[in-house]
């Protein structure tokens, strides 16, 4: 096998890794133990299925065999699995997997294992097994491989998937992963060029998804990574690892070495997403069925897709589920357009029934939205996807919706959910009495951007949610909130989870937006007609409706839009290709639409006449072809005073599912919550605002097969709106540091106090101590005992954020603090941190342990958040794309990086590293962190992108040299200052310390620190005391430096060596016990 192959640079070192993760190498299978060890049929493990199934359904025992005939026949149905996965889900009567104790699972990996049906054959990279069931599988490429990750996308969707000879083989799984090992570059989302992704099983095409792990406060390792209660890998099992793919020669090699660190993009989906409990929660709850239909010649043709969660709704879902586990009843999830805001709530129909079922409640849940069509179009989504939905359309309909007391699963198993419209009873103001009928019940109400008109008090909601105190209350929105919304949403509270614009297009689930200006020669044709209309215009008594009404107007409106779309789609080369008129009055609309209608009829063959038997003839209804190139675009018109609901129904199918319609004709219907992907030109004739507006613009941006993006045409100058838009939404930032908006915890989060506010940073240091006052935080052994008999995991929790916050204020303070603030700090500094910290986590990992083993508890997976108050904002780019940017959380989110870039750096004395500190310092003294305009945006954004490239830059060589001292930072600070020293005699002609060559300075340093090292492991003892500490360390380095004739004791250079290298390690020293010299 090559040494440098995709199997040893990523295969091999990811099977180790699993390894951590406490999966069990199955050894390698061949065809021979097929009908033995593993069933060719399915690929489950044959005894160890035997095995768990005993073990997880006594008193079944002699059913496993039919069960797996069963498992057999289900995997050759033509359902996508979905038969096999509701058998996967089940627990009673008998259960193939114990989601409530996962340790009572088993979990092994192999690789290279054939899945064969006939002669057609593929054999994933590495199997992982549940119980014996082969759920998920991973293929790997070596970086830069030819074609990216998109080849491999490709011969899932139109060689694997296709194929119905390994139907049994996709049916089984659940999860599939792919990676080169890169991180991502996925040309904004659309293309999977690099980087590792994950699909579920498709009929033909499955996205593939990037999955980036919850890191809210931008470490340079998330958290769950970072903190994750690793192995430790088992020599034996990772020699026969190797042994089993003729690898062994690779195990001394650095590069495995390298591949083998947790933090490689291949490990690090790994444990995101098959590290045991997080695969159960993705297997139990992320797999969606979605039934999709579309009318072709009169009939309907029905599909199902099967869906996985998204990571965006996986970290809501969590967060959710954490923030009512520590009693919080309601919050804000803030999910940007286009992202899944129906298939989360779907998602929580099941998480949370699960959840309130264990504290032996009902849950029932309510969807609200503001109006009809959103209705409707959550009903059919969620009918889609196989809940039970009941609609209320008026009070008296909602109220009966409580007096029932019917369970919450019907006799169909399904789950179900409630869509209520409160737009005709939004103001009602009649007081709801719900309680009398309440038993266990446990209400959940989602509310769809209908929380926008919620008035304390002085609404129908407000009354709701008065009558029953107990009911949770998730508010989902795609925009984020300006003031005055935001004062009436309180009731809400913070936000539960949020993701972004600029993170929705990254990962493919939004498009980027272009917007369009009207060509030259036809805004001056325009102005013609003005110009012409206005001769009639006397004293200005002629209304603007009038001339915008007027045919003269509208004809040369029509005409351009069916020329622009029929060209676009040319371009485009595809005539699926969606429109949406948005007019400037509803009259606007409906001559608009006679217009398009006009010319269809033109085109429409007549009636053509059918002879009957008897000599009579009678009129037949023409088939029209829709597909026919020439004929003129049939348009839809959407007003709520025209047509009747049904109609109107219809013809919105027709342009989102049965495509016979080409373009959509609206005033006020339609610009919020309606979602078709092959919209994909806006034509925009009249001004919006604010949310409206965002949410008008992103209609246009779905994923749709081959576009990269939506288009906005602008009719309506809509450039001033956006800038208005934009500046209110960036007045938003100044939030931030508003205590009374954020709380105090979100305030801290800045490290304005530290520099600007000395007593509050030491009064906040002050308050964490009096938290550990009953702890004996100065012994971390004594600390251990203490919290190793604390049960109360919200007391550990409590422990463990007083120390991250200590651990926080110390980095800032050591950064950004001068001399007095340093000193007044170190009295209050607990000098044991990192020993605490990684106790307190320890302790927790031991109950969440016992958790998993409880009967009625969920497996707890904790999520570090942090709570971010901030606004979108909305901006265009240039002449071309309109861009929606988090304009503050993008700059909180910099402005967060380069703090913990700089508390993070390893060489505080480095003079170019405080010059950068010192500048970054200046600047945020002179501006502050309040922006308000958008070219101040822009400047600040500027200014931090230059100071992070510089940072960038500098640990870059950092991390170079780090490496040539195997991650020792005391050699490599050392280096530094000889480094330094030699700049400086360099330019005065004089001779180096040791050598100006850096390969000399740490050939020589290294032989240093071998020789100390080694003589430091021997003698504990020259730890104990400072001072014979420091001489014995210069002892050592007398004697290495005796090697070196060139370096004389009297010289200047000898006493700087031994200074520099023995303070160092007196450093290390009471950096890891605490003590101060």
């Amino acid at each position: 096998m090559k040494q440098f192959s995709e199997a040893t640079r990523v295969q091999m070192p990811a099977m180790v890794h699993l390894t951590r993760l406490g999966y069990k190498y199955f050894g390698k299978l061949s065809e021979e133990m097929n009908g033995t060890v593993y069933d060719g049929a399915t690929n489950i493990l044959l005894q160890v299925f035997e095995a768990q199934f005993k073990k997880l359904n006594p008193g079944h025992e002699g059913e496993c065999l039919q069960v797996l005939k069963d498992i057999r026949k289900e995997l050759n149905d033509d359902d996508l699995g979905r038969g096999f996965y509701n058998r996967l889900k089940a627990v009673s009567p008998i259960k193939l997997i114990d989601y409530d104790n996962i340790g009572n699972n088993t979990f092994h990996f192999t690789a290279e294992f054939t899945c064969k049906n006939g002669q057609d054959e593929f054999r994933p990279d590495i199997t992982l097994f549940v119980n014996g069931l082969p759920l998920c599988f991973v293929e790997v490429k070596k970086p830069n491989n030819h074609g990216g990750m998109l080849a491999e996308s490709e011969r899932m969707n139109k060689e694997r998937f296709p194929n119905k000879k390994f139907r049994r083989f996709v049916n089984i799984t659940q999860l599939m992963i792919f990676s080169n090992n890169m991180e991502y570059d996925a040309l904004g989302g659309i293309v999977p060029i690099q980087g590792a992704f994950y699909c579920t099983s498709s009929r033909s095409y499955s996205p593939f998804n990037c999955f980036r792990e919850e890191n809210p406060s931008g470490q340079k390792i998330a958290p769950f990574n970072q903190d994750y209660p690793y192995k430790e890998i088992d020599p034996a099992v990772e020699k026969q690892i190797l042994s089993d793919y003729n690898c062994q020669v690779i195990h001394t090699s650095p590069e495995y070495q390298t591949n083998l660190d947790y933090n490689t993009p291949t490990n690090r989906i790994l444990t995101s997403m098959c590290s045991p409990d997080r695969l159960l929660y993705i297997i139990k709850y992320g797999i969606a069925y979605v039934r999709m239909e579309r009318e072709v010649d009169g009939k309907i043709e029905s599909t199902d897709q099967k869906h996985i969660m998204r990571y965006q709704q996986l970290f809501a879902s969590l967060a959710i589920r954490k923030k009512l586990e520590e009693g919080v009843k309601s919050g804000v999830v803030w999910h940007t357009q286009g992202s899944g805001k129906t298939a989360l709530s779907y998602y929580l129909t099941y998480i949370l029934n699960d959840f309130y079922s264990k504290q032996n409640k009902v849950a029932k849940f309510y969807f609200i939205v503001d109006r009809l069509d959103l209705l409707e179009q959550a009903t059919q989504e969620f009918e889609a996807r196989g809940l039970i939905v009941s609609t209320a359309n008026t009070r008296a309909e909602l109220i009966e919706q409580f007096r029932s007391n019917q369970a919450q699963q019907g006799v169909s198993g399904q789950a179900e959910i409630t869509v209520v419209n409160i737009q005709r009873f939004a103001e009602d103001k009649e007081k709801v009495r719900i309680n009398d009928y309440a038993t266990n019940l446990q209400r959940i109400f989602i509310l769809d951007e209908a929380h926008r008109g919620y008035k304390p008090g002085g609404c129908f909601l407000a009354n709701l949610f008065d009558a029953d105190t107990d009911a949770i209350k998730i508010a989902l929105t795609g925009t984020p909130l300006l003031k005055e919304e935001r004062a009436s949403c309180k009731v809400f509270g913070n936000y539960l989870h949020t993701y972004y614009y600029d993170k929705s297009i990254a990962d493919g689930y939004t498009l980027k937006i272009i917007r369009e200006d009207i060509e030259t020669s036809y805004k001056e044709r325009l102005s013609d007609v003005y110009d012409k209309l206005d001769t009639l215009v006397q004293k200005k008594d002629i209304r603007k409706s009038e001339i915008i009404e007027h045919p003269s107007y509208v004809n040369e409106l029509a005409r351009y839009i069916m020329t622009d779309l029929k060209e676009f789609r040319k371009i485009q080369g595809d005539d699926t290709l969606g429109g949406m008129v948005i007019c400037e009055t509803s009259e606007q609309a409906r001559r608009l639409y006679d217009i398009f209608e006009e010319e269809w009829q033109k085109y429409r063959p007549k009636p053509i006449k059918i002879k009957l038997p008897d000599g009579s003839c009678v009129l037949g209804e023409p088939v029209v072809e829709y597909k026919t190139k020439n004929r003129p675009l049939k348009a839809g018109l959407i007003l709520h005073d025209t047509d009747d609901k049904e109609t109107r129904k219809q013809i919105i199918k027709d342009f989102k599912k049965n495509m016979t319609v080409d373009i959509l004709i609206v005033y006020n219907m339609l610009l919020t919550g309606f979602d078709a992907p092959r919209l994909k030109r806006l034509y925009f004739g009249r001004k919006l605002k604010d949310h409206n507006l965002l949410q008008a613009i992103t209609r246009v941006n779905r994923p749709y097969p081959g576009m990269r993006y939506g288009f906005v045409i602008d009719f309506a100058d809509i450039k001033r709106n956006f800038k208005e838009t934009n500046e209110a939404y960036l007045r938003e930032l100044n939030r931030f540091n508003d205590v009374d908006e954020t709380g105090q915890d979100a305030a801290t989060d800045t490290f304005t106090q530290v520099i600007e506010d000395k007593e509050e940073i030491l009064n906040q240091m002050k308050k964490v101590r009096q938290t550990l006052f009953n702890y004996p935080y100065d012994n971390a052994e004594e600390f251990s005992s203490e919290i190793s008999t604390e049960e109360d995991k919200a007391v550990l929790l409590d422990l463990k954020q007083a120390l991250e916050s200590a651990k926080n204020m110390a980095n800032l303070v050591r950064t950004f603090g001068d001399e007095d603030m340093k000193e007044q700090f170190s009295k209050l500094e607990i000098t044991k941190l990192p020993q605490l910290l990684s106790e307190v986590q320890r302790r927790i990992g031991i109950i969440n342990q016992k958790e998993a083993f409880g009967i009625n508890d969920e497996t707890k997976i904790l999520i570090n958040e942090a709570m971010m108050d901030i606004e979108f904002t909305f901006s265009k780019i240039g002449q071309e794309e309109m861009r929606l940017i988090s304009g503050g959380v993008e700059l909180k989110e910099k402005w967060q990086r380069t703090i913990a870039s700089f508390t993070q750096n390893f060489d505080q004395g480095d003079p170019e590293f405080i010059s950068l500190r010192d500048a970054f310092m200046e600047r945020f003294k002179e501006h502050g962190f309040v922006i308000d305009s958008i070219a101040k945006f822009n400047e600040e954004t500027k200014a931090l992108d230059e100071i992070i490239e510089r940072l960038q830059d500098l640990q870059k060589r950092n991390n170079a040299l780090l490496k040539k001292y195997k991650g020792d930072e005391k050699f490599a600070r050392v280096h530094k200052r000889i480094r330094e020293v030699n700049k400086q005699r360099e330019e005065k002609g004089q001779k180096p310390m040791f050598s100006f060559l850096d390969d000399e300075i740490a050939v020589i340093l290294n032989i240093i620190k071998e020789d100390v090292d080694a003589k430091v492991y021997d003698r504990n003892d020259i730890l104990k005391k400072d001072a014979y500490f420091g001489r014995t360390v210069m002892a050592l380095i007398n004697g290495c430096l005796y090697h070196f004739p060139q370096i004389k004791p009297e010289m200047e250079d000898y006493k700087f060596i031994q200074t520099r290298i023995s303070q160092q390690y007196i450093n290390q020293y009471n950096a890891t016990y605490g003590y101060k010299s």
